[in-house]
């Protein structure tokens, strides 16, 4: 494997020997159909070398003078014959071959859309977004129009070649060796090229990904780069991605420069080379003039597979390039282990757990902490104090390197997707809108909801802009039709927690995005549609802290403070800090 996973560099990129077992093991999916293709193709090849051997005889019969009308006629019947066979048989073989090539490209892309679901939600996080969408937009594309086209052409051709050369060894093992000799040009041709495709066209695909990652970036960002005035640093750093992806092209196309003109040359050099040498075995009586023309049009039949390998042979090496992208996604993170333990209730445990990113130091320190059922539990401390951590192991997107985050009993991260959502759900700043209606958009956290249902979560956010939709809960949201600004995508966020109704929620800063007056709005509602169930909330903002039932204060990965908001200001502590900081009225020593 090459290339890395994490940490803002590239995906994986599968070896060759993965890449081949992966391409295996496709075709044992299928093998049924494959052995098909094999023999129908054969079948053909078969038919369509009856052709020549029958010109040869009604030559020989000619030559000899032998041969009368009749016994012409009937060779001709039967080249007509064998002619519509190979017509027949060549097009269920293709019909076979276009089914195969279709069943495979949609496992393909089955196979990345599981693959990328079956993720670690860190993993996720941390993958270069341009990388992956040029795998799943053109890598998948090229592999799915390979398999349904290229490959089954390329299949045919090579069964094709094999018995048109058995054929011309079997009519004269002299003529067949010329006509070996003559491709020798070809395998010489294609082995270099295969040495430097493979690379050529990974580096192709490394370099579009970069490209697509600064056309992401930059699109994502265009209010940062409008407001910094960042413009031309970003085409000047978009215009390095193009010239990279120009020069990976042009080396590819460098490459065909020199296989097509060797193929195009080497058609030429078997006929050529048989019409010399049973030319002179004819002569010297050693051969008939029919077998000579008999392996003259088998080697021309070549013609037609060859074309087909010199067509295809450039798609095939592209398209192994995008396979090993994708297969190379076979070798990140997958779920971690599920338990089939159930919660024994809704009690939440961080004993002693200590937590780093990608290998670098300690962000967590030992923390301990009880969330008890049903609390409002605040969580403050200064930027970098390690809230957020916390929270992402108290969600289970993250498992500590030491100690343990349970509820009920049961490691929070081995609980079953399905399970955990319903037990403790993840707010954060950043939400997701799809491309789709307001109700599509709502349904995802809980598909059998009534409009009633979700008419009444919109209503509990405090989302008062849906009356105002010109198709109500119809309306699509999308960039073209009805784009929602940042408080409004929010308030849907919030909306899907109220419908999908865990008994956890944790709110990571999930009302940062929203104005203080609508912030404050939408935290009253959730206090209301929350009421009875345990809430995490992770803040700045120390009004969030003042209304909970007891804040845990953290510093430096440590929880330093756990207690009632009154408390923890009369102690005079961290707390009491930053509750004086946040109010700018710290206290003068007293003298």
């Amino acid at each position: 494997m090459s290339g890395a996973a994490l940490a803002g560099d590239l995906l994986p990129t599968a070896s060759p020997a993965e890449a081949r077992r992966a391409a295996f093991g496709l075709i044992r999916r299928e093998k049924g159909p494959f052995s098909s293709i094999l023999l129908f193709n054969s079948l053909a090849t078969v038919a369509g070398l009856a052709g020549p051997w029958l010109f040869g005889r009604i030559v020989n019969a000619i030559e000899a003078g032998a041969g009368n009308v009749h016994q012409i006629d009937r060779l001709a019947v039967l080249l007509v014959v064998f002619a519509l066979l190979q017509i027949t048989l060549t097009r269920y073989a293709r019909y076979l071959s276009a089914r195969f090539g279709e069943r495979i490209s949609a496992h393909v892309r089955e196979q990345f859309l599981a693959r990328i679901l079956g993720l670690e939600p860190a993993t996720v996080e941390r993958v270069v977004i341009g990388d992956l969408t040029a795998r799943g937009a053109g890598d998948v594309r090229n592999v799915a129009m390979t398999m349904s086209s290229a490959a089954p052409d390329v299949l045919v051709a090579t069964v094709q070649a094999l018995l048109i050369l058995t054929a011309v060894f079997l009519v004269d093992p002299l003529l067949g060796t010329c006509g070996v000799v003559g491709l020798l040009g070809i395998v010489v041709a294609t082995r270099w090229y295969l040495k430097r495709a493979r690379s050529a066209y990974l580096d192709l695909g490394d370099a579009n990904s970069a490209l697509a990652e600064e056309l992401v970036a930059t699109v994502s960002g265009a209010r940062t780069v409008e407001a910094l005035s960042l413009e031309q640093r970003r085409l000047e750093a978009t215009d390095a991605a193009i010239e990279r992806a120009r020069r990976s092209r042009l080396r590819t196309l460098t490459l065909r420069t020199v296989l097509y003109p060797t193929i195009d040359i080497s058609y030429f050099i078997p006929i050529a080379g048989v019409l010399l040498v049973g030319a002179a075995l004819y002569e010297h009586g050693v051969l008939s003039l029919g077998a000579v023309v008999t392996c003259v049009l088998y080697l021309r039949q070549l013609a037609g597979p060859l074309e087909t390998m010199e067509i295809w042979i450039d798609q095939l090496q592209s398209c192994a390039a995008s396979f090993a992208r994708l297969e190379g996604l076979s070798t990140l993170p997958r779920s971690r282990p599920t338990s089939t333990d159930v919660p024994a209730d809704d009690r939440i445990e961080v004993l002693d757990v200590h937590y780093a990113y990608d290998g670098g130091p300690d962000v967590l320190h030992g923390v301990n902490l009880t969330v008890r059922s049903g609390e409002r539990l605040a969580i403050v401390g200064r930027s970098g104090a390690g809230k957020s951590t916390l929270g992402r192991l108290l969600a289970g997107i993250d498992t500590p390197l030491s100690g343990s985050v349970t509820v009920g009993g049961v490691p929070v991260a081995a609980l079953p997707p399905e399970q955990l959502r319903r037990q403790i759900i993840l707010v954060t700043q950043e939400h997701h809108v799809l491309q789709a209606s307001v109700r599509e958009n709502l349904l995802i956290a809980k598909p059998s909801a009534s409009d009633d249902e979700l008419c009444a979560a919109i209503a509990a956010v405090g989302a008062r802009w849906l009356d105002d939709l010109p198709d109500g809960l119809d309306t699509e949201l999308s960039p073209t039709r009805h784009r929602l600004d940042a408080g409004q995508a929010q308030q849907i966020a919030l909306a899907r927690v109220v419908l999908a109704d865990p008994h956890t929620v944790i709110l990571d800063e999930a009302t940062a995005l929203l104005d203080p007056t609508t912030a404050r709005d939408v935290e009253r509602a959730l206090s209301s549609v929350l009421k009875g169930r345990t809430v995490l909330a992770i803040a700045h903002r120390l009004h969030t802290a003042h209304d909970a039932d007891r804040v845990a204060v953290m510093e430096g990965g440590r929880v330093l403070e756990i207690g009632r908001h009154d408390d923890l200001v009369a102690s005079g502590g961290a707390y009491a800090d930053l509750w004086h900081s946040w109010h700018g009225d710290r206290p003068r020593p007293s003298v």
